[in-house]
């Protein structure tokens, strides 16, 4: 790739007291590029994507977007230079309908006033207009159109699952960081929203992605960097880091015929 990353770490470290969860990583992820992250339980995954999103400080290392250092951000900061992260557990507001659940998603993009708002402008009867443009625009995007107008309570989990992508990409985001996106779907669901992401790459968003399931990371990533202990491994292709010798010693060859760890 000759293109700049847009996602940049270096020598990245955490502590926590006496352990070490991740240490001296090197990290890329380009624009447009879907990466997975895989290691196995205590490889230093969660903590790796914790940081990239501004929820956890580096103990030492180097974090930078778009040229810029992200280091000690909070989290909302995050979301106003692209970066957006999904969850394991989805967490929608249940008493909202999915349209205004994604609509919330847009606050960090709306340069409107209180007063503005209070008041009904219309500079903010057109952002409410452009809002549920987008909002709808974003559910027929991942396929929830029949239900727009639905309460968030009455959705399936896989469902959820889909909204929360959809609010995510409402923050317009440039980066976007998926936590086990395919935990807890049906085979269906898992084609679904390996669909998305690909759909979501395909539009110049980078995507880092962490995912115990092997079959759905595998078909999906064009990367893939394996972590054990805190450390860096392996990296390259899925077809480059499934024959790697320190990767099935320390991981894949722990999986046998299931796809899971």
């Amino acid at each position: 790739m000759t293109q700049a990353p847009l996602l940049v770490t270096r020598g990245l470290t955490k502590r926590f007291g006496g352990l070490l969860a991740v240490a001296d990583l090197d990290l890329d992820v380009h624009t447009g590029e879907i990466l997975g992250v895989i290691g196995p339980n205590g490889a230093g995954k969660s903590t790796t994507f914790n940081m990239s999103a501004g929820a956890l400080a580096p103990t030492a290392g180097g974090i930078e977007f778009a040229g810029k250092s992200t280091v000690g951000l909070p989290t909302h900061a995050m979301a106003g230079y692209g970066i957006v992260r999904t969850f394991q557990h989805n967490k929608p507001f249940h008493s909202m309908s999915v349209r205004e659940n994604i609509m919330l998603g847009m606050h960090t993009r709306m340069n409107l006033s209180l007063l503005q708002v209070l008041l009904r402008s219309r500079a903010a009867l057109q952002a409410e207009r452009d809002a549920v443009h987008t909002a709808d625009g974003l559910i027929d995007f991942v396929g929830l159109s029949a239900a727009r107008d639905s309460e968030v309570g009455n959705l399936s989990f896989g469902q959820g699952r889909l909204l929360e992508i959809a609010r995510a990409l409402a923050a317009q985001p440039r980066l976007m960081l998926f936590d086990e996106p395919a935990a807890g779907l049906t085979p269906a669901e898992c084609d679904r929203v390996a669909g998305i992401i690909r759909a979501i790459a395909a539009r110049g968003i980078a995507v880092l992605l962490i995912e115990h399931d092997m079959r759905f990371l595998m078909a999906l990533a064009q990367r893939v960097v394996v972590l054990n202990c805190g450390r860096k491994i392996a990296q390259g292709t899925p077809q480059q880091v499934q024959v790697d010798a320190q990767v099935v010693s320390a991981y894949l060859g722990n999986l046998g015929a299931g796809a899971h760890a």
